[in-house]
């Protein structure tokens, strides 16, 4: 195909998705909707290669069923909503590849014309190989994911409700939370418990105190001394069985998570070396009580991602549920680390740097990892010393980007390689430092003229 010359600017127009040549015939695009879907195929393969089809299951049904008949066996959709996910599961089942494809991704390739259907430009892209599909992991890791995910709301949603308690309390004068420092803990459900069935006395009320609480009973007694309106402890009671309510449906919850590590973890062979001790005390502040470390080390094939510091059993079941155990589909460390938006940008263009600013984005693990880099800022720890030598230089939010960044790459090297985590230290860390700062320092002085010479230390006085 002779391309024209632009007689303005002297220059050939672009190349578009529609001048490249087909490398994958077989392919159908599908544009989602909430009530129906439209489907696109080859122009070859149907008089009618754009049809649309109803979003109930019976709909879904046929869809497959004319896609089989026009000899398809890749479909590309793009991931609006939710709407996608029961055509998702069913095409998978019928034998079709499918590629979740980002919507972004679709609207950055020029030349789409004004006549041409959503679900024609997909199928177009699809065709000539400039769709990429969505990371989505194996079926029995995406129950996991959605039973993690449920964990989660219901924890915040019980800490909304824990809210609504202490707003009731202060809308009565209850200073409970000067006292206490967790509503949600032993001594504050206690007394929280005593008010709704009608227990006022503020003496009575202290002694339901914990022995571990810090404040004495007296102080106590006098923060308990309120209005108790009726209205105000209508609310409490209301709030309280919401979140007794979300407790027990967290319980379920644990037992089908606890249910299916198991199942999973028997599908894995037993490793060879057994579960190292846990490097975690009790579980606390909403964090699962079943046992978490010992099926994750079956089902990461003898990797035990609790030995990376920071990561919590909590934070290591979070990751294998959204990611699997299979991180082959990332090339490398650095795709997976752009892929959990933890990468600088790479804008550069005639080998100068335009920007780094990471592209908005939001993923789940990145978001885990950077609470997780965070903590690991107080500890004494090569890591830790990180997070803080950057944050005095940079600031704390990209030094929690940063320490999340190799909290990544030690992941998705445990994962792949079944590389065991080894803590230098802090002294080695500091050490590494200095030694870099003295290397800087003897190349600037040369580079000046001058050479740097160690100075021994003063011997220490005699004592008189």
């Amino acid at each position: 195909m002779v391309q024209k010359q632009d007689k303005k600017k002297g220059k050939k127009p672009p190349v578009t998705a529609t001048d490249m040549p087909v490398i994958r015939p077989d392919v159908g695009g599908i544009d989602i909707g909430s009530r129906s879907h439209w489907v696109a195929v080859p122009a070859d393969r149907d008089e009618d290669p754009v049809r649309e089809f109803s979003s109930f299951t019976g709909g879904l049904n046929e869809l497959a069923a004319w896609l089989k008949s026009c000899r398809v066996k890749s479909v590309a959709m793009e991931s609006t909503g939710i709407y996608w996910i029961p055509l998702y599961e069913l095409l998978e089942q019928h034998g079709f590849e499918v590629l979740l494809v980002n919507a972004a991704h679709v609207r950055n390739v020029p030349g789409r014309k004004s006549d041409v259907l959503d679900c024609q430009w997909i199928q177009r892209l699809h065709s000539v190989g400039l769709l990429r599909g969505s990371v989505r992991p194996e079926a029995q890791y995406i129950e996991l994911r959605a039973y993690v995910r449920q964990r989660e709301r219901l924890v915040q949603d019980a800490a909304r409700y824990v809210q609504h308690m202490q707003k009731a309390l202060m809308e009565m004068n209850v200073q409970l939370h000067h006292v206490v420092s967790d509503l949600a803990g032993v001594t504050g459900m206690r007394i929280v418990r005593a008010i709704v069935k009608g227990e006022r006395d503020g003496e009575k009320l202290a002694e339901l105190r914990d022995g571990r609480c810090r404040q004495p009973k007296e102080r106590i007694a006098q923060a308990l001394q309120g209005t108790y309106k009726r209205e105000h402890l209508f609310v409490l009671e209301q709030a309280l069985e919401a979140y007794d309510t979300q407790q027990r449906m967290l319980k379920a919850c644990d037992e089908r998570i606890e249910a299916l590590l198991v199942e999973i973890a028997a599908e894995n062979p037993a490793p060879s070396e057994p579960c190292p001790p846990p490097r975690f005390g009790r579980p606390t502040n909403n964090q699962p009580t079943f046992e978490v470390q010992q099926p994750l080390y079956q089902i990461c094939k003898g990797v035990d991602l609790t030995l990376i510091h920071g990561i919590a059993p909590a934070t290591a079941l979070r990751v294998v549920s959204e990611i699997g155990t299979d991180v082959s589909r990332w090339k490398t460390e650095k795709h997976f680390t752009s892929w959990l938006c933890l990468a600088p940008g790479t804008k550069i263009t005639g080998g100068k740097r335009l920007s780094g600013r990471r592209p908005p984005a939001q993923n789940r693990v990145g978001q885990a990892l950077r609470q997780c880099a965070v903590a690991i800022g107080r500890t004494e720890t090569a890591l830790g010393a990180f997070y803080r030598r950057l944050a005095a230089r940079i600031g704390a939010a990209k030094a929690a980007v940063a320490t999340a960044r190799k909290l990544g790459v030690l992941i998705y090297r445990a994962l792949k390689h079944g590389q065991a985590f080894l803590e230098t230290g802090l002294a080695v860390y500091e050490k590494q430092q200095q030694d870099r700062q003295i290397r800087n320092l003897q190349k600037r002085a040369a580079a000046l003229g001058f050479q740097l010479q160690r100075v021994p230390p003063e011997p220490a006085a005699a004592a008189g």
